[in-house]
């Protein structure tokens, strides 16, 4: 079966509101510094107040666009450092304008700057990105994303990295099983020479669809050095959740990996890859930080040099082609994204392009 998906130029590129984002990590976040980020294209200014929880500005003075982040923050309120007007941290509410007279009839607490809900999981702090100018949300936001644990101890480990596409280049990407041979060969993962047949059961979950739990490829070494050390059969599930996450579960006995990576589009043509990843694998034994630490990043640059050499194609042809069951998951991350933009228009609720369980092959 072939597909050609519409030009990424058009509905395909349109950003996804209403979602929790990683805006930094929480240790960029320091004191009363105030630290520049930018999210779906919109610009922030993020800091900690008194007490030291986080909070997330529009980066931009209702006055006259001069950027927060310039100002002075005294744990509760961020001040511009153009006419020294002051916003509550949180809520973005005007609490000062200096120039005001004691006869002026501008009511200032009625002005706002943009503010979004902040929350901290797993070393990040999250904005929930309701809508562009930082208006309060109607609803409260559902809880910020968190990487399932499985015990109450574990190691921790992020990695990250700037991704110069689309944020739809990226997730597919992402979720892309067929390029392991050619991008990502080595003697310690795997080589063009090991494709292999692979058979896959997928089914429907809210905002997202599962790889069901499965016995990992055999031809890749990590999962045979698991074995060998745990001698447990290992079993892994991977599920795809809008926005942008990935989360990976592997399980051997009582031992076990986590893992979440999201792809954040931080302006139309920028992303940041987060790779978080939790394991209480022979914590005492560094097998798994290694690999993590090490070939981790070589991954990653992997991808992203692939990434990089795409934007040259993309130049003079925006639009792809998904053929069969290897480029389903694209398929459904396009109709999911569609499902939930529909969603949003019409107030009724998502419909999931996946119906019921779908076994998919390909070879890789």
């Amino acid at each position: 079966m072939r597909s050609d998906i519409p030009a990424t130029k058009n509905r395909a590129d349109e950003m996804l509101w209403g979602f929790w984002y990683p805006a930094l990590r929480s240790e960029k976040v320091r004191g009363r510094k105030l630290v520049r980020a930018m999210l779906l294209d919109v610009p922030l200014v993020l800091g900690r107040d008194a007490a030291g929880k986080a909070f997330a500005l529009r980066d931009v003075c209702p006055h006259r666009a001069f950027p927060l982040s310039f100002g002075q923050f005294d744990g509760k309120t961020v001040e511009c450092a153009y006419h020294g007007w002051r916003f509550e941290a949180h809520t973005g509410q005007c609490q000062e304008i200096p120039s005001l007279t004691p006869d002026s009839k501008l009511k200032c607490e009625r002005i706002h700057a943009g503010a979004f809900p902040c929350e901290e999981r797993d070393g990040y702090v999250w904005c929930f990105m309701g809508n562009q100018e930082g208006r309060a949300p109607e609803v409260a936001p559902p809880l910020a994303p968190e990487l399932p644990t499985f015990s109450p101890t574990y190691t921790i480990a992020h990695l990250c990295a700037d991704l110069p596409c689309g944020v739809d280049q990226a997730i597919i990407g992402l979720m892309d099983p067929a390029h392991g041979p050619f991008v990502h060969q080595a003697w310690w993962w795997r080589s063009r020479h090991s494709i292999r047949e692979k058979q896959k059961q997928f089914e429907p979950i809210p905002n997202g669809f599962r790889m069901s739990p499965h016995a990992p490829s055999s031809n890749s070494a990590p999962y045979k050095i698991l074995k060998l050390l745990t001698g447990e059969l290992a079993t892994t599930m991977i599920d795809f959740v809008l926005p942008n996450q990935r989360f990976e579960q592997i399980r051997a006995g009582r031992y076990w990996l986590s893992s979440r990576t999201t792809v954040t589009p931080v302006r139309h043509d920028l992303c940041r890859l987060d790779f978080c990843a939790a394991w209480n694998i022979l914590t005492w034994l560094p097998v798994v930080s290694f690999i993590i630490h090490v070939f981790g990043p070589r991954f990653i640059r992997q991808d992203t040099e692939v990434i990089e050499k795409q934007a040259l194609g993309l130049k003079y042809e925006d639009r792809m082609m998904l053929v069969d069951d290897a480029d389903r998951q694209a398929r459904w991350y396009f109709e999911l994204k569609a499902a939930h933009l529909e969603s949003r228009r019409t107030g009724t609720p998502l419909k999931n392009p996946l119906e019921g369980p779908v076994t998919l092959r390909w070879r890789s």
